[in-house]
């Protein structure tokens, strides 16, 4: 099972983690990437998913030419929880790298 994070981890969490915010309507963060082209979108896209594979947690995503839109959230336990916050960051690297 997992926790839902706590008010006080949330806020440390969302300290760490540049250009997150909350979502506006659900318990969840988000954030868009812009690329320089379709490619380099879908890369990324590809390193996310392997990424999300292996921590068998999954993002909500759209994608339209160059953007990539992504929420985190998990079900599991209706809200935000660490799994979203390690994801978070291994979406920030595959990002700037």
């Amino acid at each position: 099972m997992v926790d839902k994070l706590s008010a006080e981890a949330r806020r440390d969490a969302l300290a760490g983690l540049s250009g997150w915010g909350q979502a506006e309507d659900r318990d969840a963060i988000e954030k868009s990437f812009e690329f320089k082209s379709f490619s380099e979108a879908w890369g990324f896209m590809n390193r996310v998913a392997l990424a999300a594979e292996k921590l068998n947690h999954h993002p909500e995503w759209f994608n339209v030419y160059n953007r990539v839109d992504i929420l985190l959230s998990t079900h599991d336990c209706g809200g935000l929880s660490e799994l979203d916050i390690k994801l978070a960051k291994r979406i920030d690297a595959y990002a700037a790298g």
